[in-house]
């Protein structure tokens, strides 16, 4: 599958990915505050900052009916799936009304009605469930496709293998999206991976290698992960790696970039030449000078939406005892 860039997106469209990552940046850095208030617990939190243009673009490039799965750092794609980020707030401050009844945490987003299926907490462990989607979407003989998210450093996991390597033989409908931000947890993916050009993996299994993306460039993004999405529907699975860089540590406890000197560097190179938000704020002027304005107001407007879902969050119940032990055993009995 040659891949080429050729998108004509038109200014509305541009505008609307330009709130869509905007909303995932701001939800993210005031769930660090929120982290930091102790008002979102647990032992990680998982930021999508930096990697908002991959989840944007390539969300766009799906139907409705088209299935999204991923691992812990899915807050951004849940926004960008559109799922309510009240919900998804009140989920990370553990609420009741949260998408996952305030029992999952940051890392277990979910939402059956945007075939959303999470948030996966185990590394590598939602690939096999991608795999499985994809063969319950063909012998159903449905015209849909698995979109898989996989961080890098899930490509060395034996679940990556297996997984990727049933879709080949049966065929499916999946495609594979690598997020590379070239340091799995604290380990460079040079120093870790035999084969750094990660999408070369898809010739080990007579998969479609749709190549190495910008990740910064949601236009990039969007039209490489449309062409996939239709080879995919047809012909079976296609892998994909978009280049990209997390501005935050592993976890946001994690406080590796503040001390090793390559990181410090490395970051401040992509925050300020290939942040993206400003590389789409530059396509935008480029071609319509006039929408400084429309800018500003939808960063009003995301800035209301979380500060929205942060007061809904914090005023939602917490769960109680007969939330606890619901959803543990199917009812038999109704």
């Amino acid at each position: 599958m040659a891949v080429a860039i050729t998108s004509t997106s038109s200014k509305e469209q541009l505008l609307d990915w330009y709130y869509q990552i905007v909303l995932i940046r701001q939800f993210e850095d005031r769930c660090e505050q929120l982290y930091e208030q102790r008002k979102i617990t647990g032992v990680y939190l998982h930021l999508y900052s930096g990697h908002e243009a991959i989840g944007v673009g390539a969300l766009a490039a799906l139907g409705k009916d088209d299935h999204v799965i991923t691992a812990y750092r899915d807050h951004g794609i849940a926004l960008a799936r559109g799922v309510d980020a009240n919900l998804i707030m009140a989920e990370m401050m553990g609420k009741r009304t949260g998408v996952s009844g305030g029992k999952g945490g940051s890392m277990h987003l979910a939402s059956r009605q945007h075939n959303f299926w999470g948030g996966y907490a185990i590394v590598g462990g939602h690939l096999p469930l991608a795999t499985g989607i994809a063969l319950k979407v063909q012998y159903m003989e449905e015209p849909n496709v698995v979109l898989c998210f996989i961080g890098d450093g899930a490509t060395n996991n034996g679940y990556f293998h297996e997984a990727v390597n049933l879709s080949a033989v049966w065929h499916l409908p999946v495609v594979w999206l690598i997020e590379n931000n070239l340091v799995g947890m604290g380990t460079r993916i040079e120093d870790s991976s035999g084969q750094p050009e990660l999408h070369k993996r898809a010739i080990a299994y007579g998969i479609e290698d749709a190549g190495r993306i910008d990740g910064q460039n949601v236009i990039e993004v969007y039209d490489t992960i449309r062409q996939a999405v239709d080879h995919a529907r047809e012909h079976g699975p296609v892998l994909v790696e978009a280049l990209s860089y997390r501005y935050k540590g592993h976890g946001v406890s994690d406080k590796q970039y503040d001390t090793r000197d390559d990181l410090v560097q490395e970051l401040k190179t992509f925050q300020d030449e290939r942040d993206p938000i400003n590389v789409l704020r530059g396509i935008v002027l480029e071609s319509y000078a006039d929408a400084t304005k429309d800018m500003q107001a939808l960063e009003n407007k995301a800035n209301g939406v979380v500060e929205d879902a942060i007061k809904f969050a914090e005023e939602s119940p917490i769960p109680t005892y007969e939330d606890l032990i619901n959803n543990v055993y199917v009812n038999t009995t109704s």
